[in-house]
Order: C-alpha cells, then sequence, then structure tokens
C-alpha cells in the first residue's frame, strides 16, 4: 500500500500544480475578451482569432482544473443524502462513486476522445469561421483534461481505502447537515 500512497501523493501534487497555475488562464480569458469587445465597439473590427482564443482559455481553465477539483473535495454531489450519512458511510459511497461511476465514465470519453483527437491532428483541422484557429490543440485539452482526472479518480480511490483502512487521516472532514467538524467527531465517537 506504500508504492500506491506514493503514487497517489505524486498525482495530487501534479494536479495541485496545474489546477493553481490555469486559475490564471480566467483572468486571460477576462482580459482577452475586455480587448476584443473594446476594439470591436473602437475600431468596429473583430477578429474570430481572439473569440476562438477566449473559450479556448476558458475550456483549458475548465478541463484542466477538473482534477484539481476532485482532489479538493470540491466536486458536485447531492449534500442533503449524503451530509446525513456519517463518515464511515460517507468514505464508501465515494469509493462506489468513484469505482463504478467516474471511472467507467472516464474511461468511455478517453476511449472516445483518442480517436477524435488523433484525426484532428493528423488533418491539421481547422475552424470552419474565416480567420479561426487550428482546432485540435481544442480537442486535446479534452483528452488531457480527462487523462489527469482519471489520474485523480486513480489517487481519490487509493486514499478512500487508505483512510477506510485506517493507515492515513482523512484529509477532508466534511461537516455536511452536521454543522461543525465538532459535531461529525461526536457523532463518530473520535
Amino acid at each position: 500500500m506504500g508504492a500506491l500512497l506514493a503514487l497517489s501523493r505524486a498525482v495530487d501534487r501534479i494536479n495541485e500544480v496545474i489546477g493553481k497555475s490555469v486559475a490564471w488562464l480566467i483572468l486571460v480569458a477576462v482580459l482577452v475578451s475586455a480587448t476584443n469587445a473594446i476594439v470591436r465597439k473602437v475600431f468596429n473590427t473583430s477578429s474570430n482569432a481572439w473569440l476562438e482564443a477566449q473559450w479556448y482559455l476558458y475550456g483549458a481553465a475548465f478541463l484542466l482544473a477538473a482534477a484539481y477539483t476532485l482532489k479538493q473535495n470540491e466536486h458536485i454531489r447531492i449534500d442533503i443524502v449524503y451530509g446525513a450519512f456519517s463518515r464511515r458511510v460517507q468514505h464508501w459511497i465515494d469509493l462506489f462513486g468513484h469505482v463504478f461511476f467516474l471511472l467507467p465514465f472516464i474511461c468511455l470519453m478517453l476511449y472516445m476522445l483518442t480517436p477524435f483527437v488523433l484525426r484532428s491532428f493528423t488533418s491539421g483541422e481547422m475552424s470552419t469561421n474565416a480567420g479561426g484557429l487550428i482546432l485540435w490543440p481544442a480537442k486535446s485539452l479534452l483528452l488531457i483534461g480527462f487523462g489527469l482526472l482519471f489520474l485523480q479518480a486513480i489517487s481519490e480511490i487509493i486514499k478512500k481505502i487508505a483512510i477506510m483502512r485506517g493507515l492515513i487521516a482523512d484529509p477532508h472532514t466534511y461537516t455536511g447537515h452536521h454543522g461543525t467538524a465538532e459535531a461529525l467527531v461526536e457523532e463518530e465517537g473520535l
């Protein structure tokens, strides 16, 4: 289990760095968007390349930060139901969800995206808009984002098993409807 936990820590570090780094892409996208709007209003001109660059930047930020979001335990779940259970049951729910829902979905996406991206890359696919950008970098972001999410899902499964076996401490104390971490500690008898 030690080697798996080392792998998990390495994946966590990679996604931490990437997740924090791509946050700056939102600022760049906002600046590109604002500049493009000003140029369009003041000079009555526009560029499809700059418009497409905006969605490249937003897409990159979203796709490359998805794994970081999972690592931070900030992903979407039904808190009303989830928070009603003890932390032990929550771990089982997370493990079940990661193994039977998240991983199969990611594997399907990777399977479907690989030829999609390769075709785009080998053909040098371009935007259909006049003056638009090449498309394979944007499509590659899909593949990279799901690849990072796959690695983080494996890391989360390793950590859940280690937590449930008492090998590591729970890094995310979820309070749910219990209100405070102290209430959770009291309920669990810790």
